[in-house]
């Protein structure tokens, strides 16, 4: 695994310009079966792939922690809201709540999250290959194709499966 969480940057720099060529298409001509396509792709790549051997999202990037987050997370921690701003997050550019520092200070040494069951959404929903109006997010699947082998995965089998 640590093989190919080594490669993947520069196998989805290699494919960036094809897939950013692929996903510009996309979105002029949206296949009307493209939701449907990639809840498949998706399923099937999930069903063989344990991000517990992986956890690259984990250790490389940090979620967005929305207003809800905060709220569930805090509360499952025992804390108030404030107290867990203050000890876990700060404020980035765009002015959204993000952890302090990655790895994630949640994810434990077995790459399991200590949090699991009250992940932030953005967790719970990464890398976002299900999301319906697929189209919408393409900027975002083309930078977790250097993060998510299961994203690179997908985008590729996409490609075969939707040629435009």
């Amino acid at each position: 695994m640590n093989t190919i969480i080594n490669n993947l940057p520069k196998e989805a720099k290699d494919k960036h310009i094809e897939n950013k060529k692929y996903f510009d298409k996309l979105k002029k001509k949206t296949p009307k079966n493209l939701d449907y396509v990639m809840q498949d792709l998706h399923d099937a790549e999930f069903k063989k792939t344990n991000c517990l051997k992986c956890a690259n999202c984990c250790k490389t990037t940090g979620p967005l922690f929305t207003d809800a987050d905060i709220e569930r997370v805090s509360k499952y921690l025992r804390q108030k809201p404030q107290q867990f701003i203050e000890q876990y997050l700060q404020i980035d550019e765009d002015r959204d709540y993000v952890l302090q520092s990655v790895p994630c200070t949640f994810l434990d040494n077995e790459n399991a999250c200590m949090i699991y069951d009250v992940r932030p959404k953005a967790c719970r929903e990464f890398p976002h290959t299900d999301r319906k109006k697929f189209q919408q997010i393409t900027d975002l699947t083309l930078k977790n194709v250097a993060i998510c082998p299961a994203a690179f995965n997908i985008v590729e089998e996409m490609k075969k499966k939707l040629p435009l």
